[in-house]
């Protein structure tokens, strides 16, 4: 209850703030301590109950759907060359893919989307068989997901959007802080503060008793 009443306080401070003439987005940052990241890593996905924005999709399969925007192995060819591989690994959010093409996937894609943060993974992103319900149902999902992965002990994520509601936000960071909390080999103790910013603007600490 006390960091939902935290977060209440932050983003009506936050909205006192200067109006910018965009959407600013609702950033959450979690700062860990007593957190090794050589030896532990938080690497989930979380799927929110309010989507932030709709992601541009692309994915990796054996036929073309109408659904979404589809490479399949004909089209692999294409992007052996760097500068082709690298504008589409930045024209899309997200990549899906169809568990038979992996491997080529993998071969051809690897070097530019590992680092990336973008290959298709088990946990949220392959499919066995493509069809059109499966497609559009792992659409929904991943355009309501964020992926928790840390690199430094903290973690920085877009949380929401300033012109969505106070509640649906701190939702929205209730099931993330929550899902890092079991993450974390030592829960609480490894959370050292949690701040709330707007794109435009500085970070409002809430610390955790």
């Amino acid at each position: 209850m006390e960091l939902k009443e935290e977060l209440k306080k932050a983003l009506v401070e936050l909205r006192k703030t200067e109006e910018r003439k965009f959407n600013q987005t609702v950033d959450l940052i979690i700062n860990l301590q007593k957190f090794n990241v050589k030896k532990e890593t938080v690497n989930t996905f979380v799927i929110l109950p309010f989507p932030i924005k709709e992601k541009k999709i692309a994915a990796f399969l054996e036929t073309n759907f109408p659904s979404v925007e589809t490479i399949t192995p004909d089209d692999f060819k294409r992007y052996n060359n760097k500068k082709e591989l690298k504008k589409l690994v930045n024209k899309y959010d997200f990549f899906i893919a169809q568990a038979s093409v992996m491997p080529k996937v993998a071969t051809t894609f690897g070097k530019v989307l590992g680092p990336a943060g973008k290959m298709p993974s088990p946990q949220l992103g392959i499919i066995m068989d493509a069809n059109e319900k499966t497609i559009k149902e792992l659409k929904d999902r991943v355009n309501k997901s964020v992926k928790l992965r840390t690199k430094e002990p903290s973690l920085k994520l877009a949380v929401g959007k300033q012109n969505m509601k106070d509640e649906e936000i701190i939702e929205n960071i209730m099931i993330i802080y929550n899902t890092v909390l079991k993450s974390l080999t030592k829960g609480n103790d490894n959370i050292k503060n949690i701040g709330v910013k707007f794109t435009m603007t500085k970070p409002i600490k809430i610390h955790l008793k």
